[in-house]
């Protein structure tokens, strides 16, 4: 039976927070016992350079290997997974990636190519945490194609807010046309100064234009200087700062997201620092 549930963090907007959700969710998971896998889905390799590795384009196996091997139909080099000390496992990316969206163009079935990636390693995971790039390109279809839901992080800011309109759109068209099982577990709000009215009217609309139609998490992920330091620290913000006000937020985001899942326990490659 599987039991692994794929999780996009999606949202065209850049700054939004995907990243640092998608490490803060990880890590959150593992820390209750879950086995996790990150996906850096962006040729910037942002989740990858946030968890301590600074020279990715130095990186032998990434992303674009996986996808590179998989549309020549040829063995997936072996590898690629690396282990982070908090945790999580990671299959990182770099600027390779780029050139693997370009490739896609012309590959048999195209949309499918990272699911096809993704597959052999479901057993082994009750979480697979895909890091999508802020554009709604061949790579990221291909994320929403792998994914079992998306969680939309959504910065309260109100351009972010209104640029929903075309992600779900996109994620409704992906369900209906090559993803059948694809839903939204929800939308966070993040980067949120509740002390201001913007943040504030920006959540009100939010749940007013959309809380009927998709969920919109309970928690509210606060502005804050102690998770912008953790990407260059290369840890978490529950190592970072874990009594942070960021911190206590995401932790109740893992509890709104956890949903169960077998407990694992396997070693990996250490993850670069």
């Amino acid at each position: 039976m599987d039991n692994c549930k794929i999780i996009a963090i999606a949202n065209q907007k850049g700054g939004v927070g995907k990243t640092t959700t998608t490490i803060s969710l990880g890590v959150g998971l593992a820390q209750r016992g879950r086995r996790v896998l990150l996906v850096d889905a962006d040729p910037q390799g942002d989740l990858t350079t946030s968890l301590g590795c600074n020279d990715s384009d130095l990186i032998d196996i990434t992303l674009a290997t996986y996808m590179e091997a998989t549309i020549r139909d040829m063995p997936i080099p072996k590898g690629g997974i690396v282990h982070h000390y908090e945790g999580v496992d990671v299959i990182p990316a770099n600027l390779e990636l780029a050139t693997t969206e370009m490739s896609l163009v012309n590959a048999m079935s195209r949309e499918f190519t990272l699911k096809n990636c993704l597959e052999p390693l479901k057993d082994e995971y009750d979480y697979i945490l895909i890091d999508c790039m802020p554009s709604l390109g061949m790579i990221t279809i291909n994320a929403l194609a792998a994914a079992d839901s998306v969680i939309i992080p959504v910065q309260a800011h109100y351009l972010p807010a209104k640029g929903m309109t075309q992600l779900i759109s996109t994620i409704n068209k992906v369900k209906r046309q090559i993803n059948p099982v694809l839903q939204i577990d929800g939308a966070l709000l993040t980067l949120a100064d509740m002390r201001t009215n913007l943040s504030r009217e920006t959540e009100t609309t939010l749940r007013e234009s959309y809380g009927e139609h998709i969920r919109i998490y309970d928690t509210v992920i606060p502005v804050g200087i102690s998770a912008a330091e953790t990407s260059a620290l290369g840890k978490s913000i529950f190592l970072h700062e874990p009594n942070s006000k960021v911190a206590k937020a995401y932790e109740i985001f893992v509890e709104e997201v956890m949903r169960g899942g077998k407990k694992r326990n396997q070693t990996r490659t250490p993850f670069c620092r």
